[in-house]
């Protein structure tokens, strides 16, 4: 009988010792999978400037690639036409139209601020970009914007926004293109 009580108690042992090795350890934090930042999907620029003297004063522009970056080319590439001399409060507006409805993307890019900048590089051209929005790190976007153009000419102006997840640093080097747009510009 003794025996018996002895195999007992080791059997007992070795299924508590399983079980109590088999728990889990509540100790132990799941660790989160990355977060993927994809870039925007953008078939739309729309620019909207107006005039800081005469609010009536309102110029528009817009670039459109209805399938988006490959594919088919462009159907709609305006040139910036705008007056010497004055000093443009400008909005962009950014759209996905490959959905249905219409997707505002720079809805998008306002939630993802502190990822995103636009960067403006004008060439031949007297226009000047001050963005004019920030991120919730005090650093700049660009959905807003004043143009400041002084004497006649043409030339270009490139604007692109950059998706900088987790690498903004209010310049234009880190990151991807999500858009790069170069438009004609006539400052008459």
């Amino acid at each position: 009988m003794k025996r018996k009580t002895i195999k007992l108690l080791f059997a007992t042992l070795a299924v508590a010792t399983v079980w109590t090795g088999c728990k889990k350890d509540k100790d132990l934090v799941p660790v989160p999978q990355p977060v993927v930042n994809e870039p925007e999907v953008i078939t739309t620029m729309k620019l909207k400037f107006v005039d800081s003297s005469s609010v009536t004063n309102i110029k528009y522009a817009t670039f459109r690639d209805p399938d988006g970056d490959g594919g088919a080319t462009y159907d709609i590439f305006d040139t910036i036409k705008l007056q010497p001399n004055k000093t443009w409060i400008t909005t962009i507006v950014l759209l996905n139209e490959t959905s249905s409805p219409a997707d505002t993307v720079s809805n998008e890019v306002l939630e993802e601020a502190n990822d995103h900048i636009f960067c403006f590089s004008p060439t031949g051209t007297s226009a000047t970009v001050t963005r004019t929005d920030l991120d919730g790190n005090g650093r700049q976007i660009g959905l807003q914007s004043k143009w400041r153009t002084t004497s006649s000419g043409n030339g270009t102006m490139q604007i692109e926004l950059r998706h900088q997840p987790g690498v903004k640093d209010g310049t234009c080097s880190p990151g991807v293109t999500d858009i790069d747009v170069n438009f004609k510009v006539k400052i008459q």
